[in-house]
C-alpha cells in the first residue's frame, strides 16, 4: 500500500507529509485547497510532465517522495533486479526531483534511474483513477485489457506474444529468402561469368605477396647480386677479410692467455664469433649462388600480378584473399539457386508450422475472452445499475481479426442506457457521469485482479448525490477490503465511508499561503461531514445527519 508521501516546494505546498492507512482513505476539503496539487505531485512518480513553474522556492529543488509496502511482490522484484535497481523486500520508495532550472531526476530506492522506469514501477504500486481517465473507457485497448485481466490471459498471452515473434521472424526469412533468391535468378549468367573469369585464375591465398616479393628481386637482380657479393668479400674472400682477421686475432688472444682474466674467456668468445660470422657467411654464398637474373621469369610474373590486379579493380578489392572470398560467394550464391526450391520450401514449412502454433494461441486466447466477456458483461450490469443507471445494457463484443500482436481478436464494449435504446460504443451515447460510473464499476469488478496495492480515486462521484452517492462510497468501501483505496471527494455520503480521514485547507502566514493536510479524529470528521453538507460544522441538524452517516 501507499504508506507514506512526501510533498516539498511544490506549488502551494512548502511541505507536507502524510502518512496512509490501509483500507479506505479519504481526502476531502474545499475547492481550491490544494487536493489537486498533491494528486499532481504524486502524478509525477508516474512518469508525468515536470513544469518548472511548480516549483514554489527557486533556490531549491522540489522532491516528491512516496513510500509502498506490500508483501510479496516477485515480479517487480525481479524487474529492479534486472535493471540493477536497489530491492528492499519490505518497502519500495520513489522519488522524483526537480530543480528550478528545469532538470528532473528520478530515483528507487535511492537508485537513480531514467524516468520509464521509474513510470514502470509506479504503475505496477498504484493506479490513479481520475476523470481523465474515463476517456479510457472507449479506448480499445483498454477494453481488451479490462478483458484479459478477467479471463487470466496473462500466461496465455506471454507463450503468445513468443508464438507471434516467431512467426514474424519465420515469414520475414521466408520473404527475405525469395527476394534473395529472385535476385540472384536475375544475376545468374552474370555471377557464373564473374566466377569463372576468377576461376581461371587459379588463385592460392598468399599468392599475391610472393610473386611481389619474387619480381622485386628479379627486378633488381643485378644491384642485389653486387651488394651480396660486396658482403662475401668483406666477410671471407677479400685481402683483409673478417674471419681472417678474427683468426689472427684468436691465436694472438691464445698467445697471450696468461695475460687475459680467465674468467672473460676472450679466446672462447673469438672462436665463436668466427663460427657465427662463417655460417653467415657461408649462407650469403649460397643465396648468391642462387640467384640467377631469368627475364622469362620475370616476364611471367608481371603478368600473373597484371591479371591479378586487373581483376582486383573490376572487383574493388584490394587482396587475393578478398577475391577468393568473392569467389566463395559467388559458388554459394549459386549453389542456393540450385537447391532454392528447396529452401523456399523449408521456409514455408517453418512459417505453416509457425501459424498453426500461433494461431492454436490465439484461439485459447479467445476462448478465454469470449467467457470471460459473457460473465464481465452480466456483473457489470449488477455493479453498474444501483449507481443511477437501471436500465443499463451491456453486451462485450469479442470479434475474430487478423493475427496482431495482442491475439486475434477485436473487443468492443457496447452499452445502451435507455429502453428500447440500441447498443452502441460508450462514445457518443453515455454522459460523463456515467462514464465516471461505469469505470468505477469496472474498477471494483477487476480490482482483486489488478495485483496493485493501491489505487487512487479522483473525484469519481462528481455529478450524483443522494442515495447514488452513498452506493458509490459502498462500493469503494468494498473494494477496499481488497487493496487500499484513496478517495478524493466532495460527497458527505462517499466521505463517511471511509476508514481514515484526511482534510486539505490553506492557511496564510505574513508573506504566502501554504497547503495542509492533516488527519481528522471522530469529533473532527463530524465538523468535516457536516461542513460538507450544510456550510456549517455547527448547524445541529447537519451534524446529527453526519452522525447518523458515520454511523448507519
Amino acid at each position: 500500500m501507499l504508506e507514506s508521501l512526501h510533498i516539498s516546494n511544490y506549488a502551494l505546498i512548502d511541505k507536507v507529509d502524510i502518512r496512509f492507512s490501509d483500507g479506505f482513505n479519504i481526502i476531502t476539503g474545499e475547492t481550491g485547497a490544494g487536493k489537486s496539487i498533491m494528486l499532481g505531485a504524486l502524478s509525477l512518480l508516474l512518469g508525468g510532465r515536470a513544469d518548472t513553474k511548480a516549483v514554489r522556492d527557486t533556490q531549491r529543488k522540489s522532491i516528491i517522495e512516496a513510500q509502498f509496502t506490500f508483501g510479496e511482490y516477485e515480479s517487480l522484484k525481479q524487474f529492479c533486479n534486472e535493471n540493477d535497481i536497489e530491492w528492499d523486500d519490505e518497502r519500495c520508495i520513489l522519488r522524483r526531483e526537480i530543480a528550478p532550472a528545469g532538470r528532473s531526476r528520478a530515483f528507487i530506492n535511492d537508485s537513480p534511474v531514467p524516468l520509464s522506469k521509474l513510470e514502470e514501477v509506479a504503475m505496477r504500486l498504484v493506479d490513479i483513477h481520475s476523470q481523465h481517465q474515463n476517456q479510457l473507457l472507449s479506448n480499445s485497448d483498454f477494453q481488451l485489457r479490462v478483458i484479459d485481466t478477467l479471463a487470466h490471459n496473462e500466461g496465455r498471452l506471454a507463450e503468445y506474444a513468443i508464438r507471434y515473434k516467431t512467426l514474424r521472424d519465420a515469414m520475414r526469412q521466408l520473404k527475405a529468402a525469395k527476394n534473395r533468391i529472385a535476385k540472384n535468378r536475375d544475376d545468374e549468367e552474370f555471377m557464373r561469368f564473374q566466377l569463372e573469369q576468377i576461376d581461371e585464375l587459379n588463385l592460392q591465398d598468399g599468392e599475391q605477396e610472393q610473386l611481389e616479393h619474387d619480381r622485386d628481386i628479379l627486378a633488381n637482380m643485378t644491384e642485389i647480386k653486387s651488394n651480396l657479393y660486396e658482403a662475401m668479400h668483406a666477410l671471407s674472400e677479400g685481402p683483409n677479410d673478417i674471419l681472417t682477421a678474427l683468426s689472427d686475432a684468436e691465436m694472438a688472444c691464445n698467445a697471450a692467455a696468461s695475460a687475459l682474466p680467465e674468467n672473460e674467456n676472450i679466446p672462447s668468445r673469438l672462436e665463436n664469433a668466427s663460427v657465427e660470422l662463417r655460417d653467415i657467411a657461408d649462407t650469403i654464398s649460397a643465396i648468391y649462388q642462387k640467384l640467377n637474373a631469368d627475364p622469362n621469369e620475370l616476364e611471367a610474373i608481371e603478368q600473373r600480378l597484371d591479371n591479378i590486379y586487373t581483376l582486383q579493380r573490376k572487383h574493388h578489392v584490394d587482396s587475393v584473399a578478398a577475391l577468393i572470398e568473392l569467389r566463395e560467394n559467388l559458388r554459394n550464391k549459386l549453389s542456393e539457386l540450385d537447391n532454392s526450391d528447396e529452401e523456399i520450401a523449408e521456409r514455408e514449412r517453418e512459417a505453416r508450422r509457425a501459424l498453426a502454433l500461433t494461431r492454436e494461441t490465439a484461439a485459447e486466447i479467445s476462448q478465454a475472452r469470449k467467457d470471460a466477456a459473457a460473465k464481465f458483461a452480466d456483473e457489470l450490469k449488477v455493479q453498474a445499475m444501483p449507481l443511477g443507471m437501471k436500465n443499463l445494457q451491456c453486451e462485450i463484443r469479442v470479434e475474430q481479426a487478423d493475427l496482431s500482436p495482442t491475439g486475434a481478436d477485436k473487443v468492443e464494449f457496447m452499452f445502451a442506457f435507455n429502453k428500447n435504446q440500441e447498443l452502441r460504443p460508450v462514445k457518443g451515447v453515455a454522459s460523463g457521469g456515467e462514464i465516471s460510473r461505469l469505470m468505477l464499476s469496472i474498477k471494483a469488478i477487476i480490482a482483486d485482479k489488478m495485483q496493485l496495492p493501491s489505487i487512487i480515486f479522483d473525484e469519481v462521484d462528481t455529478g450524483v448525490s443522494g442515495d447514488v452517492a452513498n452506493r458509490i462510497g459502498e462500493m469503494m468501501r468494498r473494494i477496499s477490503s481488497t487493496i487500499q483505496v484513496i478517495a478524493i471527494t466532495h460527497l458527505p455520503q462517499v466521505a463517511a465511508k471511509g476508514s481514515t480521514h484526511y482534510k486539505v485547507y490553506k492557511e496564510d502566514d505574513e508573506t504566502s499561503t501554504h497547503t495542509r493536510i492533516c488527519r481528522l479524529t471522530d469529533p473532527q470528521r463530524v465538523d468535516e461531514i457536516a461542513l460538507m453538507l450544510s456550510g456549517d460544522p455547527h448547524d445541529e441538524a447537519a451534524r446529527a445527519n453526519a452522525l447518523s452517516l458515520l454511523n448507519p
